[in-house]
């Protein structure tokens, strides 16, 4: 933990964009982007990344307004050892368990990298395609093996199958947004069509966010 913190730490103090991740602990990345967020960052996105795009790599923006700035001082003058041993904004001594008063917060932010990661699935048309590509081939393996009725059952349950799992994703993004709009959050499209959440009180993406459309 002490690692990850001090790693999060170095990028706020050198630079205007800081990556969390990758990594599968989405829990533990919600609860560094909500530290860095105490240091006047502010969340962006979270892609799909690694081998078989398996991993998440968040990534966060310098908010350059004098709020996130005053935000920023504040968190440094309370928490003067935090990455040393020391205690970090919003979290349990020690560990990224958040205190009681940031675990909506951190599970709210939990839900903003979850609905990026369900949109890539929802949007990778290539990966849909070959789903369905490998169900077809494998029925067709099935039909010259002189199996058409076993062809025909296997290629169908597959198919079902790819269908109800982008489903599911679907449902869990409707519940996703749901959370997110009853605790305040905007939603917002940037100019490439790409739907994503601001936390009440976020400046709309703009010229302060370096990846913004």
């Amino acid at each position: 933990m002490e690692r990850e913190i001090s790693g999060l730490l170095r990028q706020i103090a050198r630079k205007d964009v800081v990556e969390i991740g990758p990594g599968s602990a989405v829990g533990r990345m919600a609860a560094l982007v909500h530290v860095a967020e105490h240091y006047g960052f502010e969340y962006d996105r979270s892609i799909r990344t690694g081998h078989k795009k398996t991993l998440v790599l968040a990534r966060m923006y310098r908010d350059p307004s004098p709020r996130a700035r005053a935000r920023e001082a504040a968190t440094a003058a309370a928490h003067p050892a935090a990455g040393n041993g020391g205690a970090v904004p919003g979290m349990r001594q020690g560990s990224l368990r958040p205190l009681p008063e940031a675990r909506d917060a951190v599970a709210r932010t939990k839900d903003r990298i979850m609905f990026d990661v369900l949109s890539s699935h929802a949007a990778d048309t290539p990966r849909k395609v070959l789903g369905y590509a490998m169900c077809a081939a494998f029925a067709l393996v099935l039909l010259v093996s002189g199996k058409p009725l076993v062809a025909l059952a296997g290629g169908g349950v597959l198919a079902a199958f790819l269908t109800g799992a982008f489903k599911l994703g679907e449902i869990r993004r409707q519940q996703i947004t749901a959370r997110l709009t009853a605790a305040g959050f905007v939603p917002v499209r940037d100019g490439s069509g790409r739907q994503s959440f601001l936390r009440p009180g976020q400046q709309l993406p703009g010229h302060t966010n370096p990846f913004a459309s």
